[in-house]
């Protein structure tokens, strides 16, 4: 760490982050109205700070769940229907279903479903209600909505509730995305109440769902300010984190509005020390629009981030009690080495990262951004298991995620300060960077593990070695490439429009699966998803085969051509 950062990082302070912390724990920010107020809060505290603040009002669409309640057997069980669940005030009856679901929420993949749809299943629920073990994920309410449920159940596993959000819709709908908003109610339970639901849909038992929903457009505010670099001003990194929250949300986000207020503080102060700009945003619509006011942004400046971003950093549910460790952090493979490198430099931890899910404000893989963290820091595994609790997405992974006891215990001071450190000098780094610090050998040998993976589970269903020709080309050529920046063949500005225009290749090659400038589903996307079907092939049954080598005859082009383009890209610019 050089003198300069060291500097900076003595300049920040807990004052000012606690005192918004404490404030927030006292409203909640989840009507737009009160999330309007949280957003005037921050711009009035920066401004008085004396940062200049450009407030954007869009439209968004959002969906604010009220009350929620099931009935069945002469009971009432509480309930809490997510975001975009149908409004069924007088309820919704039909016969119950128990089917089994996800059991074991101490694996990450708990929010997923492993369930898929099939003419059994179709069988089973069709015209019921599911009741289903987990959270209620997009994944199982459009599974279930597709085989004909007519209504899901989730139980959660605790005896708290978890709020959340059940369309795959990835923010605001477009035209060609209205046909798959969810058709059907969904309500959540705690683990008491599922089991008792169980017992009555196992004994041929109904229920009704009742819920409350209001859904349409609401004018959001967007604060953004722009900190100017003083050599690449048009270049920048994107910090940026939700303020809307459930309840009101202190590990979730009002720590991580907090960090990003005093690195805006400090930075500010520090302007004529950036050589790039730094952008920092706080999104309106995380919870109730599926990040509808990132993906806002994201579409509104999409050609501005494409032309001149050169990361972003996600900053959700920094310091929280009891996270003493990075673990499962999202980062991008390129990324890995940079930010690992921050974090032992400011607090001597080890960085213990994960591939970013298809969630979380990362609405910007399309155009190609490369990106790092999503959440921070987390308490360890074995003490999570000392205290029973499961997997959860945020908070440090303290179970008050999402519910109402998500309070202002759930902030740790001590914490927190590290917390906001380690965001302050993964984003000053990268923008002062001679040469951006993004390694793209480290993503082609993600590509080359993928590509290994992917043909044992094809065995001899299918061939993937131009493939991994391909990927082998790339990693020499970007090989050469780094000699050439390394020993100074290469310019540090080609460098630069290399590292930067190679996210825009790869980056959707790995995260996406719609064209660039679309936004794919709220749903599990695997690496290279154009291959993906090489993971199924074995298995499908024999008279299916040729449609899965159709699929992939078209997916390892899609691949094999994006390598290729990356490889033009590194010869055109650094001629290498």
């Amino acid at each position: 760490m050089n003198q300069t950062e060291k500097d900076l990082l003595e300049q920040v302070t807990i004052d000012a982050p606690w005192a918004l912390v404490e404030s927030f724990a006292t409203f909640k920010r989840e009507h737009p109205d009160d999330v309007n107020r949280g957003m005037d809060e921050v711009v009035d505290t920066l401004r008085g700070h004396g940062v200049e603040v450009q407030v954007h009002e869009p439209e968004l669409y959002l969906s604010l769940p009220g009350q929620a309640r099931v009935e069945a057997d002469g009971t009432t069980f509480r309930a809490k229907p997510p975001a975009y669940a149908v409004n069924t005030p007088n309820g919704l009856s039909g016969p119950l279903v128990y089917i089994p679901g996800t059991t074991n929420m101490d694996e990450e993949d708990a929010f997923e479903s492993q369930l898929e749809a099939s003419a059994e299943m179709e069988a089973k629920v069709r015209g019921k209600i599911v009741l289903t073990e987990g959270f209620a994920s997009p994944a199982i309410i459009s599974l279930m909505d597709t085989c004909g449920a007519i209504g899901v159940i989730a139980i959660n596993p605790g005896v708290d509730i978890h709020w959340g959000i059940c369309t795959t819709i990835w923010g605001t709908p477009g035209t060609d995305d209205l046909p798959n908003k969810p058709t059907i109610p969904a309500a959540a339970v705690n683990f008491e109440s599922g089991q008792a639901l169980r017992a009555i849909a196992e004994a041929g038992g109904e229920a009704t769902i009742f819920t409350e929903m209001e859904e349409g457009w609401f004018t959001s505010k967007l604060p953004e300010i722009t900190i100017p670099g003083t050599e690449e001003p048009e270049k920048y990194v994107l910090l940026h984190g939700h303020l809307d929250s459930w309840d009101v949300g202190v590990g979730d986000n009002a720590t991580g509005d907090a960090s990003m207020l005093e690195i805006a503080r400090v930075l500010w102060a520090n302007k004529d020390k950036l050589r790039r700009t730094v952008k920092i945003v706080w999104w309106p619509g995380h919870s109730t629009g599926r990040y509808a006011g990132s993906t806002w942004y994201s579409d509104t400046f999409a050609l501005d981030l494409d032309a001149n971003c050169v990361a972003q950093v996600n900053c959700d549910s920094p310091g929280c009690r009891w996270a003493t460790e990075f673990l499962n952090v999202s980062v991008m493979s390129e990324n890995h080495d940079y930010l690992a490198q921050v974090i032992k430099d400011v607090c001597g931890k080890e960085l213990h990262s994960e591939r970013p899910h298809r969630a979380g404000d990362y609405s910007f893989n399309n155009i190609g951004l490369s990106g790092y963290l999503m959440l921070s820091s987390a308490m360890t595994d074995a003490h999570r298991e000392e205290l029973g609790y499961y997997a959860v997405g945020g908070c440090g992974m303290n179970i008050a995620w999402h519910t109402e006891n998500d309070t202002l215990e759930i902030a740790d001071k001590d914490i927190l300060l590290r917390d906001i450190k380690v965001y302050l000098l993964a984003v000053f780094r990268n923008a002062n960077a001679a040469v951006l610090p993004q390694d793209w050998r480290a993503t082609a040998l993600e590509f080359q593990d993928t590509l290994a993976t992917y043909q044992s589970e094809a065995g001899d269903a299918f061939d993937l070695s131009d493939a991994k020709a391909a990927s082998d080309s790339l990693l020499s050529k970007l090989n050469a490439f780094y000699d050439g920046v390394a020993d100074g063949s290469v310019s540090e500005a080609r460098a630069n429009i290399v590292i930067q225009d190679l996210a825009r290749i790869l980056v959707p090659l790995n995260f996406n699966r719609s064209d660039r400038f679309r936004h794919d589903p709220a749903l599990t996307i695997p690496p290279l998803p154009a291959l993906d079907q090489a993971s199924k092939i074995a298995a499908t049954p024999a008279d299916l085969q040729g449609f899965g080598r159709t699929q992939l005859v078209r997916g390892q082009n899609h691949v094999i051509a994006g390598m290729r383009s990356a490889e033009t890209l590194i010869e055109r610019v650094a001629g290498v």
